[in-house]
């Protein structure tokens, strides 16, 4: 699998940004996609991800403001972020794998480029 990511910019606080991932392969609909952040000096951290069956996770920080989603017919997973706040500041990366919730993002399998959201307060 193969992953592009893209729809970062830079925004101000309030704003919204939409954030999609396309994905190479057949097998698209088998993995769990999901949207990790990594901000200066901080580790890679899992923001939402979305099971093949459609389940949806969302870190606490994110909740009610951002919003996974996925589309098998197109192989994208779309990360659409609400009522930005500074600290959502970060590069964002897409990830696909058989599992993302609780696993060591050293052992994710399929990693994107990250695409990079700079939100000015």
């Amino acid at each position: 699998v193969q992953l592009q990511a893209s729809g970062g910019g830079l925004v101000q606080a309030g704003d919204s940004l939409r954030l999609s991932c396309a994905a190479s392969g057949r097998t698209f609909s088998m993995y769990s996609m999901g949207w990790y952040r990594q901000a200066p000096g901080k580790q890679r951290e899992l923001v939402a991800a979305i099971t093949s069956g459609g389940s949806t996770y969302y870190a606490d920080s994110v909740k009610g403001r951002f919003t996974i989603s996925r589309d098998n017919a197109k192989n994208t997973v779309t990360l659409q972020l609400n009522s930005l706040k500074s600290e959502d500041t970060a590069v964002y990366y897409c990830a696909a794998d058989r599992s993302l919730i609780g696993r060591s993002t050293r052992t994710i399998d399929y990693w994107g480029q990250g695409t990079l959201v700079t939100v000015s307060s």
